[in-house]
């Protein structure tokens, strides 16, 4: 919209959105003197943020120093030239290797927000020079969601999925302890488990169901919304996006949609649109997307990110870029869930193998999520469409001792205890390689010849085809216990199962093209004044890679944060 525009009401800063991204910037804003609003479409603050591992990568971040980590500067961006490749957006991507460290320290200092070290988790690439074996991911202390009070039930639940057993909160530490089965796993466990039980009177007094202890971007979000109450910053849910408003050549404020009125609300200093991707738009997901791809198989909250963000700054002529690319994950559908689960861990452990229809690997299991899902696409070309959905398949041995999505381990939860329409959808099981093939409709010959073969590769530690356990990260989440490679075991006792598994995402990478203010700018480079994309809103500053945990959530915060700075230094 264009032209003088009366207005409903009146802030210096309006971010559209309530991600980890948005929720930063609106923190920011506020510190430095600004009257903020926050508005949000739907009914839950927190969008994605909150279903995920609210992991942040932060090169020569504080934590791993105070730890005696070594990074640099020059290290980090070695590192993503590497990565990234000659797309590469230099001033975009030194300015994030110099502000990220920044931000996550002044947050700690002006808010809620406490981080720790991962000093295990490793870069995703360890191939590449610049790599580091652990310390630039940063993950979210456990957070106390009573301190919420009246905004509790508005905070977006956690993914069940990222929780032990579904429901006891565990940092992304505690997971790799477990998973790992490294020293003292099943104390942990249990000691987790038992403080989970102990807490039932706070439960029964609130009616809440959810752990009072909340972990990983739930805890981030949390965090970050009691912090905009500590300063006052109000949150509007329901409160929907419609276009923005643009007054001799600069954006000035949005339209709204609220109580099922249009609002107009003027933003003396600019807005920041934080508004998450497309992948919940089947339209959009058509026009720009690889095929196949479906909405449902992405793990986003329903309904929630729609490219409303996009499709405004594309109105006002901006310029933008990776359309055609997300956040791919593979992701398994689990009957009655409105969303789907990404399987992340669970593909390095040992025992479990990927194959398409032909009964052939195509892929290191143990790869990164955006690589595996790049794998999967370039073999369903390959084998005209073989290779979506692939199929996970494992055997009892694996049944017992891990978990793989919804399952847990057979020793906790066996397969009499498993939900009875998960059967022949969820997961499929015969006694035999053979049986279960036909049933999967998978070629036997071909998946038995696989499966000798990984056998095979269990024994020598080996993976001739694809080196599955070849490397630092693949066996970051590998059995400690297991040798000669921790990722790989025999795929060899009956019962036999298979779980299908989609092309699936955690968003879309595309979107809005910004400088290095997080400014929206048009194709001639020229900048839309007063406007300002951040997270999935904007194209990725990490091009078509994924370098490590916490490439989504770091970049939308720290450009959040610089967002915040330069709308707030504007005349």
């Amino acid at each position: 919209m264009t032209g003088k525009s009366e207005f409903n009401t009146d802030y210096d800063l309006v971010v559209v959105g309530s991600g980890a991204g948005a929720l930063t910037a609106a923190i920011t804003a506020a510190a430095k003197g600004l009257r903020v609003l926050v508005v949000e479409k739907m009914d839950k603050y927190g969008g994605t943020s909150a279903l995920s591992g609210g992991g942040i990568w932060i090169p020569c971040n504080h934590h791993f120093k105070a730890k005696g980590g070594q990074d640099t500067p020059e290290k980090a961006w070695t590192y993503l030239k590497n990565a990234i490749g000659d797309d590469i957006d230099e001033p975009r991507v030194r300015t994030y290797i110099e502000k990220a460290p920044e931000m996550i320290k002044w947050l700690e200092k002006n808010s809620r927000v406490r981080y720790a070290v991962a000093e295990k988790y490793p870069d995703y690439y360890p191939h590449l020079e610049g790599f580091l074996p652990g310390g630039r991911t940063l993950d979210p202390e456990l957070f106390d969601i009573s301190s919420l009070k009246d905004e509790l039930p508005n905070l977006r639940e956690a993914s069940r999925g990222n929780m032990l057993m579904g429901k006891i909160s565990w940092t992304a530490r505690h997971a790799h302890i477990a998973m790992s089965k490294s020293r003292g796993w099943r104390l942990m466990v249990i000691w987790m488990m038992l403080r989970y039980k102990l807490d039932f009177m706070w439960r029964k007094k609130t009616g809440e169901k959810r752990d009072r202890r909340t972990a990983l971007g739930n805890a981030l979000i949390a965090s970050l919304r009691a912090s905009l109450i500590d300063k006052g910053v109000p949150v509007w849910l329901n409160t929907n996006f419609v276009e923005l408003i643009e007054e001799d050549g600069r954006v000035c404020g949005v339209v709204v949609e609220r109580d099922g009125k249009q609002q107009r609300i003027r933003a003396d200093k600019g807005v920041i649109l934080g508004a998450g991707g497309f992948e919940q738009n089947p339209v959009l997901r058509e026009k720009y997307l690889p095929q196949p791809n479906k909405v449902e198989w992405c793990t986003t909250p329903e309904g929630a990110n729609t490219g409303a963000g996009l499709e405004a700054g594309q109105k006002l002529g901006a310029a933008t870029a990776l359309l055609d690319w997300a956040w791919w994950t593979p992701s398994f559908l689990v009957p009655g869930e409105t969303k789907a689960r990404g399987v992340f861990a669970e593909r390095a452990f040992p025992g479990a193998i990927v194959v398409n229809s032909l009964g052939k690997r195509f892929v290191n299991e143990a790869t990164p999520y955006l690589e595996f899902v790049t794998a999967m696409y370039a073999d369903n070309q390959d084998t005209q469409g073989k290779s979506i959905p692939s199929w996970v398949v494992f055997d009892s041995k694996f049944r017992f001792s891990y978990a793989m999505g919804p399952l847990m381990p057979g020793q906790i939860m066996p397969d009499s205890r498993l939900r009875k329409e998960w059967l022949n959808t969820l997961y499929f099981k015969a006694d035999t390689l053979e049986a279960l093939a036909a049933k999967i409709n998978v070629d036997v010959a071909g998946l038995q010849a696989t499966v000798k073969k990984i056998n095979h590769y269990a024994e020598t530690g080996i993976d001739e085809d694809f080196a599955r356990g070849g490397n630092v990260f693949d066996r970051y989440y590998g059995d400690s216990n297991i040798t000669p490679n921790p990722c790989l075991a025999p795929v060899a006792k009956g019962p036999y199962y298979a779980m299908p598994i989609q092309a699936g995402d955690i968003g879309t990478k595309g979107g809005l093209l910004t400088n290095k203010h997080a400014q929206v700018v048009k194709p001639d480079g020229q900048v839309i004044p007063g406007l300002y994309a951040i997270g999935n809103t904007s194209a990725s500053v990490m091009g078509t890679t994924y370098p490590g945990a916490g490439g989504t959530l770091g970049p939308a915060m720290t450009f959040g944060y610089i967002a915040a700075l330069d709308a707030a230094a504007r005349k």
